[in-house]
C-alpha cells in the first residue's frame, strides 16, 4: 500500500465528511458541515491511496504567526501506517511554505505529535486559540 499526500478538493468533501464525522460521533473531533468544508477545502489536505482518500488534515489560522492543525484523521484500516505523520509532514511544510513559525495542535493523541516533534504546553499560551474557539466550547471549564 502506498499513500501520497495532496492538497484537497472540492471532490474530496463527501469523504473528508464522512471521516470527520465518524470521529466527531466519537466525541474526538469537532464535526464539520459540508458547507464548512467546502468553503476551507483549501486548508485540507489529504492522504490518498488507490484513488481514496484514507486521511485528512486541515491548518487553521489563528494569529499572524501562529496555526493549528485540526480535523487531523485516518480511516479504519489503514492507522499505524505512518499516514498520519505524513500529513502533518505536509502541513508543517504548507505553514513553513506560508511563513507561519508556530504550528500547535489540540489532541486526544498526545503521544503521536510527540513523536513528530511536537511539545506539550498549555493552552493558555495560545490566546489566539481560547478566544477564538475555545470560548464557545462545551468543554471550556473542564477541557480534556
Amino acid at each position: 500500500m502506498s499513500a501520497v499526500c495532496r492538497k484537497a478538493k472540492l471532490e474530496d468533501v463527501e469523504p473528508l465528511y464522512q471521516m470527520i464525522q465518524g470521529y466527531a460521533e466519537k466525541g474526538i473531533m469537532l464535526p464539520r458541515s459540508k458547507k464548512v468544508l467546502e468553503k476551507q477545502i483549501g486548508e485540507f489536505v489529504v492522504a490518498e491511496s488507490e484513488g481514496h482518500v484514507i486521511g485528512c488534515g486541515s491548518l487553521c489560522q489563528l494569529g499572524t504567526d501562529l496555526v493549528e492543525i485540526r480535523s487531523l484523521g485516518i480511516s479504519e484500516g489503514y492507522k499505524g501506517k505512518g499516514i498520519g505523520s505524513m500529513l502533518v509532514d505536509s502541513l508543517l511544510e504548507e505553514a513553513k511554505r506560508r511563513e507561519l513559525p508556530k504550528v500547535m495542535a489540540l489532541t486526544y493523541e498526545v503521544s503521536f505529535f510527540i513523536k513528530n516533534g511536537f511539545d506539550v504546553v498549555e493552552k493558555e499560551i495560545f490566546p489566539e486559540k481560547v478566544w477564538t474557539d475555545c470560548i464557545h466550547c462545551k468543554k471550556q471549564h473542564a477541557c480534556d
